[in-house]
């Protein structure tokens, strides 16, 4: 026993060997992170630099009282449980109805957006378009990025929020010397957002990729002279009354912010963005995102995706549900969802460390459930 304990340490001290000298000549000393940290995590501002998403003066929610107040069923709450759920909030006409907490979280603990942050991202281009610092989405993104390939001259805003840039970016989360997990783990996402090329014409397919949000958050960055976290507070977290400063993950100390990912907030003020999505981008009636540019952000895009069918359940950074069309939502990839529901008046956020491996009509299963439950109370 103890020949084995010995080789198998030797054999784990070459390996990291290997992967240290592997990263220092490649210059991948992100991978140093990557394999200490293993999977990405709800708490992962904890271990990144944050800059922070201003609040001012908070505009609380109204708690419904006992009569208007929702039950969760059984079975969904069972779901939720199994999936190890945080946080579940419903803000029903503008109400809150329903807040149930675990594991010690509560309405003010922070907790990782992941992939929520790129809705975000699409809202804060609406707004840019809005102030006009931004002309259209029919802007060539190397006029704000010209440090890209020429080759990439012809993609457009609209290609980047569609996810149809047309770029060889690899969307892969357990592949550490990935571009994804170099983004995530990585301290220059300029140079490694920038890494990408032609590999289809763009506005032509639509393939799933984090860097095209993260080169929308440079856009961003360019066209309003302002870094991401102080422009969604002057556009967002202020004007929406947030009780709480957000913090959005860097990629190192007073760097970029890892737009494609990384918003940290709670379920309470997550739920702000559904409401305000909810009321066709204002918020008390004051005009946040453009009407034209919400319609087309919840408007399946419909172009042909990898499989070949037409996309009818993602528009500009936001999901729609094939089945239930009016319904659309935000959603990480641990299962932080923004869920809105128009006919009922419903927002649902649910935060936690798990979502289902099971996707119906590619989408996973808690997101039905939780959708059925918001339809079930008119």
């Amino acid at each position: 026993m103890k020949k084995i304990l010995k080789f198998s340490l030797l054999v784990l001290i070459a390996l990291l060997g290997v992967i240290g000298l592997f990263s220092v000549v490649t210059g991948k000393t992100y991978l140093f992170r990557a394999i200490y940290y293993n999977f990405s995590g709800i708490d992962d501002y904890k271990i990144f630099s944050n800059r922070p998403v201003e609040s001012t003066d908070e505009q609380a929610w109204i708690v419904a009282n006992q009569e208007e107040r929702l039950t969760a069923p059984d079975t969904l709450l069972q779901q939720l449980e199994e999936l190890k759920t945080v946080a579940c909030v419903v803000i029903k006409d503008g109400k809150l109805v329903y807040e149930n907490y675990w594991e010690g979280y509560s309405d003010s603990s922070l907790s990782g957006s992941f992939s929520v942050a790129k809705s975000i991202v699409s809202l804060l281009i609406g707004a840019a378009i809005n102030d006009g610092a931004i002309g259209s989405v029919e802007d060539s993104v190397i006029r704000y990025l010209p440090e890209l390939p020429a080759e990439l001259a012809a993609m457009r805003i609209k290609d980047l929020l569609t996810m149809s840039s047309g770029t060889d970016f690899q969307e892969s989360y357990t592949n550490p010397i990935s571009i994804t997990s170099e983004m995530y783990y990585g301290s220059d996402l300029l140079k490694t957002a920038f890494q990408v090329k032609k590999e289809a014409t763009p506005g032509t397919l639509h393939r799933y990729k984090s860097g095209d949000t993260q080169l929308l958050g440079f856009i961003l960055e360019r066209a309003t002279g302002e870094t991401l976290s102080a422009y969604a507070s002057k556009k967002l977290w202020k004007p929406l009354g947030a009780k709480h400063c957000a913090l959005w993950s860097l990629d190192r100390e007073g760097g970029h912010e890892k737009a494609y990912c990384c918003f940290n907030t709670n379920a309470r003020d997550f739920a702000r963005i559904g409401q305000m999505m909810l009321d066709s981008g204002r918020w008390n009636g004051v005009t946040i995102i453009d009407r034209a540019y919400y319609k087309a952000a919840i408007t399946p895009c419909n172009l042909i995706d990898e499989e070949g069918k037409k996309c009818n359940y993602y528009g500009y950074q936001w999901w729609i549900h094939p089945k239930y069309p009016e319904v659309f939502y935000a959603r990480g990839i641990l299962g932080q969802y923004i869920i809105v529901i128009p006919s009922t008046r419903t927002v649902i956020v649910r935060l936690g460390h798990k979502r289902s491996s099971i996707k119906i009509d590619g989408v996973p299963t808690e997101v039905t459930s939780l959708i059925h439950w918001g339809l079930a109370n008119k």
